[in-house]
């Protein structure tokens, strides 16, 4: 990944460069340090020159990532709280589970010639105080067609499936955050989907943020009233065997 260094002087000295961004692993989880990455992993620090003693005072700096940055980003990655979050490659499930759902959408859009059924590893840029942008699973968006740029505005179906990282309390605690971020930029439906759960399909709506209801394999799950008329079996999300 591609970032940019910043210099700066002071009293004629050259302050180390540091990193415009850095960028963390999936669910938040720090990227792993390497020779090759030695300013990618922490806050970065930057050396201020006392303009009276010339010894040095360190200086807390961070520079916020922006919606450029973004898309200058290879793979998936959404922008929250100033910095690039980077999301590691889905799994076979997962993925597999995503893609049908992509498919459902994308035959439901084309049949009733409304919306955009939106795929893996496309971009939604928010406004939010914390995050400006999204980067479901799956989707369903009914704005204007940006043409070559992200999406702009929160899709008003969002699917998120897990992968194997997004279980126990902390990711628990992540996933109920990204969905109060979606309902906050305007998105109606949200759906979880845990392929080792009971209850595979938890959605969620803006109308009732806490209380999920629940599909199960053998019943047919929706997404009222984001996605007007449009259903899916559940057992769609599984490969068939």
């Amino acid at each position: 990944m591609a970032f940019e260094l910043g210099v700066s002087l002071e009293c004629g000295a050259l302050a180390p460069l540091w990193p415009k961004f850095r960028v963390q692993g999936q669910s938040g989880s720090k990227l792993p340090h390497s020779k090759e990455t030695p300013n990618l992993i922490g806050r970065v620090a930057a050396r201020k020159i006392n303009r009276e003693t010339l010894t040095d005072k360190p200086m807390s700096t961070k520079v916020e990532a922006t919606i450029e940055d973004l898309y200058k980003v290879e793979g998936k990655a959404e922008l929250v709280n100033g910095e690039i979050i980077l999301m590691s490659p889905t799994g076979c499930g997962p993925g597999y589970a995503g893609d049908e759902i992509f498919s459902s959408l994308r035959e439901y859009s084309k049949r009733q010639k409304y919306g955009r059924a939106v795929g893996d590893n496309k971009a939604f840029v928010v406004n939010l105080p914390h995050r400006k942008s999204f980067s479901p699973d799956a989707a369903f968006h009914v704005g204007a067609d940006t043409g070559m740029k992200f999406f702009n505005g929160a899709p008003v179906f969002a699917v998120e499936v897990r992968s194997e990282g997004d279980y126990g309390p902390r990711a628990e605690r992540q996933m109920a955050k990204k969905r109060a971020d979606y309902f906050a930029a305007g998105t109606l439906v949200v759906w979880d989907v845990d392929l080792l759960s009971a209850d595979v399909v938890r959605v969620y709506r803006s109308s009732d943020t806490e209380r999920a209801m629940i599909y199960r394999r053998g019943e047919i799950a929706e997404a009222e009233p984001a996605v007007p008329g449009w259903t899916m079996a559940v057992d769609n999300l599984f490969p068939e065997q």
